[in-house]
């Protein structure tokens, strides 16, 4: 059966480190947990589904219902002649996961590497990093729907699976994902032609690097770029590198030479967001008791006491500068409660 708590402080319970009070915590430690609490929900409320933390801002003070997903285990399913399919349970570490699928020699997830939050908060936002989509990987996931207690099996289709988005993160709070499965080859072409990369590995003398050296060079980038939540708090980016046409993307060429940007296969191009909002001027820049990192512009961190009001105030400036010189809207990825 599920744990409860009652009046819980969620500050330690949310990466950006935001004070507020969960009325009710209920610990989910399977899937059957889940569909107690289902059966049990007479008010009929939707709950914050908590895993993490890593990927959320908190404007309320008072959160009435939240689900902490501790489910545990990982292992693998099936072995076919090209690929095999794993599974990790909803309340396991992401990263975590990510290295013991390299410890066993299954590549494919290496670029995904050092992303904090869970295994089950993956899916909503379709993590990435470096040119891998956790969709480029996916095979399918378990769910309970919290409205009805039933269970249903998602496959890649039916996630609706965008750029940092997902079916789970537009209904939030109506499903609890328990289980997510990955179909990993067991040959893999590194994914290394993001010029971050190309360029450590080509100074490092590698030309053909495993996937764990893949592994282990972005953990030490991501580590010398973002903040330690433990002693800053952030949500890691912040903003969606926009994605622009062609026509929009020759016109800011044109007057922007050196601006990073990244060819999409539909001809769009994807432009850095980080660069933008450093050339408006904000990296390092405070407002308040929030503002960008200054190793990493795309990163918002609380300096000490922050609120979700004050973090949305620093976003919403940083957008309308981006779209006062750019013409460009900045899309923030973390989900505000």
């Amino acid at each position: 059966m599920p744990t409860e708590n009652q009046d819980v402080d969620l500050t330690p319970f949310n990466t950006f480190g935001l004070a507020a009070q969960a009325k009710r915590l209920i610990t989910i430690h399977s899937d059957n947990d889940a569909r107690a609490f289902a059966a049990d929900n007479i008010w009929g409320r939707l709950p914050l589904v908590l895993g993490g933390g890593s990927n959320l801002v908190l404007t309320s003070k008072d959160i009435p219902v939240v689900l902490k997903v501790e489910i545990a285990g990982r292992r693998k399913l099936e072995a076919f002649s090209d690929s095999i399919i794993v599974e990790g349970c909803a309340g396991e570490n992401w990263h975590d996961f990510v290295r013991w699928t390299l410890g066993q020699g299954w590549p494919g997830l290496e670029n995904l590497s050092f992303i904090p939050g869970t295994v089950g908060a993956a899916p909503v936002q379709n993590i990435g990093a470096y040119g891998v989509e956790l969709s480029d990987r996916f095979e399918s996931l378990d769910a309970i729907d919290l409205t009805t207690g039933e269970s249903a099996i998602f496959d890649k289709p039916s996630c609706q699976f965008g750029y940092r988005d997902s079916v789970f993160k537009r209904d939030t709070g109506r499903w609890l994902i328990t289980a997510v499965r990955f179909r990993l080859p067991y040959r893999q072409s590194v994914a290394i032609h993001y010029g971050e990369l190309r360029r450590n590995f080509f100074e490092a003398n590698i030309s053909d690097p495993t996937p764990l050296e893949v592994s282990d060079l972005i953990i030490d980038i991501r580590s010398q770029k973002l903040p330690d939540p433990e002693v800053l708090g952030s949500a890691g980016s912040f903003f969606k590198n926009p994605l622009i046409s062609p026509q929009t993307f020759r016109d800011l060429l044109a007057r922007y030479p050196s601006i990073p940007h990244y060819p999409q296969a539909d001809g769009s191009e994807k432009i850095a967001a980080g660069w933008l909002i450093e050339q408006c001027g904000w990296k390092g820049k405070r407002l308040g008791p929030a503002g960008c990192h200054e190793h990493q512009a795309l990163v918002l961190v609380n300096h000490g006491g922050a609120t979700g009001a004050d973090i949305l105030q620093l976003a919403e400036a940083i957008q309308h500068d981006v779209e006062e010189r750019f013409g460009l809207v900045l899309e923030i990825e973390p989900v505000f409660v």
